[in-house]
């Protein structure tokens, strides 16, 4: 009998193998509507580096002028994220501000570590230091996350901006209706899930769970580029408090204009933590990308744009 049981595992795994390796050959095949080259270049700009009270130095870069935009990335990325979205915004007459969040890409860890509390002063600090007045704050993933608490624990955030958008985020309790991410955190926590996505199948299965219905090999080897750069182990603590934090009752506090945004192919930050981001805030508008996944960013670049450019103009934003 237990000769068997093993038999049948280890068959059930050869098949789950041979299945993985299938899944990624066909993403591999699929095409790319915008070429590597092009999501690897870095935003252009002039580069500045902030250093906090803690030690924490923050590289930003600053471009263009205009109406202004600040652009907060998620978790595991870097300001590199940003880079078809800050030209098309410099592009069409705006100031656009781009920052490494503490720990990731160019900008160190100082001794307050990593928590959505220093996290939300360094936003405070960003802004300060370019003295941006009646901007637009785009928060992706955790940047959305993390921009939710500048708002509602620093006045001085909310005084400074004209509109926010939540792009593919959250306020807290990220496991809610997302078995994705019971399965994906515990793996980053325990140090699994990278080393998972630097094997070939691994790494294209990774990536395409944050793509949309139709991902992109280009889109996946940049992502897994930059999220394999990071020190992921000195960022657990934010990873945690995505869980145990929750500032969904507080939404009704939020007097800035809100856009909410998310694609309707999101596993990471599913569309029912949008709905209720919106339902939540008063007047927010909820603006869902069809079949866009979490890389909103590369895949509804232009509806970011649309969202950024309303708030700006004081219109309504257009459905995707």
């Amino acid at each position: 009998m237990k000769v068997r049981l093993l038999w049948g595992t280890a068959a059930v795994g050869a098949v789950a193998a041979i299945a993985a390796r299938a899944a990624a050959g066909w993403i591999e095949r699929q095409p790319d509507p915008v070429p590597y080259e092009r999501l690897r270049r870095e935003p252009e700009g002039e580069e500045a580096f902030l250093t906090r009270p803690d030690g924490t130095v923050l590289r930003t870069i600053v471009a263009g002028e205009g109406p202004p935009v600040v652009l907060a990335h998620g978790y595991g990325a870097s300001l590199l994220e940003w880079n078809m979205v800050q030209a098309t915004l410099v592009a069409g007459g705006h100031r656009v501000i781009v920052f490494d969040q503490r720990g990731h890409g160019g900008s160190t860890l100082g001794a307050d570590g990593i928590g959505s509390g220093p996290m939300a002063q360094d936003y405070v600090a960003v802004l300060e230091h370019f003295d941006v007045r009646d901007a637009v704050l785009v928060g992706h993933s955790m940047g959305g996350f993390l921009a939710l608490r500048a708002v509602l624990d620093h006045p001085a955030v909310a005084r400074r901006l004209r509109g926010l958008v939540l792009f593919a985020t959250w306020a807290g309790r990220i496991y809610d209706g997302a078995p994705h991410n019971r399965l994906q955190i515990p793996l980053l926590e325990m140090g699994i899930l990278q080393r998972l996505a630097r094997t070939r199948t691994g790494g294209i299965l990774f990536g395409a769970a944050q793509c949309g219905k139709r991902p992109s090999p280009a889109m996946i080897e940049v992502f897994l580029e930059v999220f394999l750069q990071q020190a992921h182990a000195s960022l657990v603590p934010i990873v945690r408090a995505f869980a145990r934090e929750d500032r969904y009752p507080r939404l009704a506090e939020i007097a800035v204009p809100t856009v909410v945004m998310v694609g309707s192919a999101d596993r990471s930050t599913p569309p029912g933590h949008a709905r209720r981001l919106a339902a939540g805030i008063p007047g927010a508008r909820l603006i869902t990308v069809p079949d866009a996944g979490h890389m909103l960013n590369w895949e509804g670049p232009h509806a970011l744009v649309q969202a950024v450019s309303s708030l700006h103009d004081g219109r309504c934003p257009p459905d995707a």
